[in-house]
């Protein structure tokens, strides 16, 4: 699945992401914050590195924006524990990685977008064609492919222009 949703989400410098968190230093210990497996989650920041087959890409919020950081944090730490959306649907209740941080940061933002939410597709790109890991996926759910469905990815947020990417990790 990671190998699909990298297929259709590049990021900053043509990168392929397929996961993303926020990270949070409480005291000397750095914590990521993110929606995998069983939901919303603090993990320390080398659990997440060391799941991760690829460099970490820091990105941080703009000057401009890093008022919004602490109600971010908090907004998250109030759905600590709500289930991962394995649905990716946008606004069920449930947060996959992506949706957690756009929600937090809309929280943050009175309730106003702070990134935008754009058509998914969970097709091969250039072709019409789904992938066939989200086709089986989709028929274990015994729901449609949401192609089309508002939502957000870890690529698309990391070419926001309202954050900065500091590096890789």
């Amino acid at each position: 699945m990671c190998d699909a949703i990298e297929a259709v989400t590049k990021g900053w410098k043509g990168n392929s992401f397929s996961h993303i968190g926020m990270v949070e230093k409480l005291n000397d210990t750095i914590y990521v914050w993110e929606s995998m497996g069983p939901g919303v989650r603090k993990v320390l920041l080398d659990s997440f590195r060391e799941r991760s087959q690829h460099p970490l890409v820091i990105g941080r919020l703009k000057n401009q924006y890093k008022k919004f950081i602490p109600s971010a944090i908090q907004f998250i730490h109030k759905n600590n524990g709500v289930a991962y959306d394995h649905d990716f649907l946008y606004g069920n209740g449930k947060y996959y990685c992506s949706e957690l941080i756009y929600d937090a940061l809309m929280y943050a933002n009175n309730n106003k977008p702070f990134f935008k939410l754009y058509p998914m597709t969970f097709k091969q790109p250039g072709s019409s064609s789904y992938f066939p890991v989200w086709v089986n996926y989709y028929k274990r759910l015994n729901m449609p492919i949401p192609e089309g469905q508002p939502g957000c990815n870890p690529g698309g947020l990391s070419r926001s222009n309202k954050i900065f990417i500091v590096g890789e990790f």
